[in-house]
């Protein structure tokens, strides 16, 4: 009989006891992963639209929130062992498993490929001195989204032990250095980091919509939590990890935004890194702060993808990684629109994996529960859900479609029992 190599990353099968990572391993994986620019982005619009304690308001709000959220699905993953899309199995059915999966694998390997553009288009500009336009894109410019897109789809191939490692050199290095950076931006401003709050915003949001924009930059990403989290040694670790990380990342990666809009006009901190003269250090923090998203990004793109087609997780990442390398230029400049959107689509996913485990948790501690082909009521709970939250201009959107998404699967469990 041949031997068969384990899966180290239990595409399809519980993480067993002797696959569980170490406390701090999973605290820089979770911390990692919220290292996102696009979070940046978000911070810049919170500095123009509220004051300093404002801004402080919407953080703690938004990031009560979304670590209430994050942190039920860390808690999940972590007590049964099971991936997003095997605990899909259990709320949507075997097939209908393939929408949360399809949903999860395409935003994610959006989001992969503007990463590597993110990366490589400031960078050409800066290092190269290249003239880039939406129209037009220097082949040097296509050798950085290649270079960067083969390196970071190498590291998720190898999965969660390459993840780790990857997690281990990058969150001491941007957090670190940001946060240096970040103050002594402050310390060379004309005024206190209160006043120049004061200076810049017009008042154009509230502490509420204020937090929807911190819900909203990473509440798609952050549906993805089980994936790493079922590595954790327990629940309450897996929901620990992930919430402590999801306030420190998101809340650092938004004041790195704010500071960034407010000292040097931009939304990166890579931009204050070059306006201080720390040229070289900025590529590598630019560099290492996608880095550890895109990994994650892609490491699910291949498990969402796996789930559908069958095929391997290391195939699907490197069908995943191509895909998003070769489109990444044209993502960047023509999809950002469209991923914001998918955005909204996620949460009513896991939403409904939620109430589904807490529900029917000893399903889900089992192996020899009968599986569905599909549960109509998810799935029209997240196509509901995701309708709401992106035409509704009340409230917040991704709170919108969860709630959307809960109700319909509540109406179609109870009708299911009658």
């Amino acid at each position: 009989m041949a031997y068969k190599k384990p899966d180290v990353d239990f595409t399809s099968s519980r993480v067993t006891r002797e696959g569980r990572k170490s406390n701090l391993s999973m605290f820089m994986v979770m911390l990692g992963f919220t290292f996102f620019s696009a979070s940046m982005w978000a911070g810049q619009n919170l500095a123009a639209g509220l004051d300093f304690g404002g801004f402080i308001g919407a953080l703690i709000l938004g990031g009560i929130i979304l670590g209430a959220y994050t942190g039920a699905l860390g808690y999940i993953g972590a007590e049964t062992g099971l991936t997003l899309d095997m605990l899909a199995h259990r709320s949507f059915g075997r097939k209908g498993s393939w929408l949360p999966s399809a949903m999860i694998s395409f935003t994610q390997m959006g989001w992969f490929g503007v990463g590597l553009a993110m990366f490589a288009i400031p960078v050409a500009k800066e290092f190269l001195g290249l003239e880039v336009t939406p129209d037009h894109m220097p082949y040097q410019g296509y050798i950085l989204v290649a270079v960067a897109g083969l390196l970071m789809t190498a590291s998720a191939f190898f999965g969660i032990k390459s993840l780790t490692l990857i997690s281990y050199i990058a969150v001491p290095l941007v957090g670190v250095l940001g946060t240096v950076a970040m103050i002594m931006a402050v310390k060379r401003g004309d005024a206190s980091l209160v006043e120049q709050f004061a200076r810049v915003n017009d008042g154009s949001l509230t502490i509420i919509a204020g937090a929807g924009l911190v819900i909203g930059s990473f509440v798609s990403g952050g549906t993805a939590t089980p994936n790493f989290a079922r590595f954790s040694k327990s629940g309450k670790v897996g929901c620990i990890a992930t919430v402590i990380a999801f306030f420190l990342g998101n809340s650092l990666m938004f004041f790195f935004g704010a500071v960034s809009s407010i000292y040097v006009g931009g939304n990166d901190i890579f931009e204050v890194m070059l306006n201080l003269n720390l040229f070289y250090l900025a590529v590598l923090v630019l560099g290492m702060n996608i880095w550890t998203t895109n990994d994650n990004a892609l490491y699910s793109s291949g498990l969402g993808l796996s789930n559908i087609f069958g095929w391997s997780k290391k195939t699907m990442v490197l069908i995943a990684g191509i895909i998003g390398t070769v489109s990444a230029v044209w993502l960047y400049w023509n999809f950002c629109d469209w991923l914001n959107v998918l955005n909204c689509t996620l949460p009513p996913i896991g939403a409904i994996l939620i109430v589904s485990y807490f529900m029917n948790r000893n399903d889900y501690h089992s192996d020899d529960v009968k599986i569905n082909t599909v549960n109509w009521a998810s799935v029209i709970g997240v196509v509901l859900g995701a309708v709401v939250a992106n035409l509704l201009h009340w409230g917040i959107p991704s709170i919108n479609g969860m709630v959307v998404a809960v109700i319909c699967y509540l109406i179609g469990n109870a009708m299911s029992r009658k």
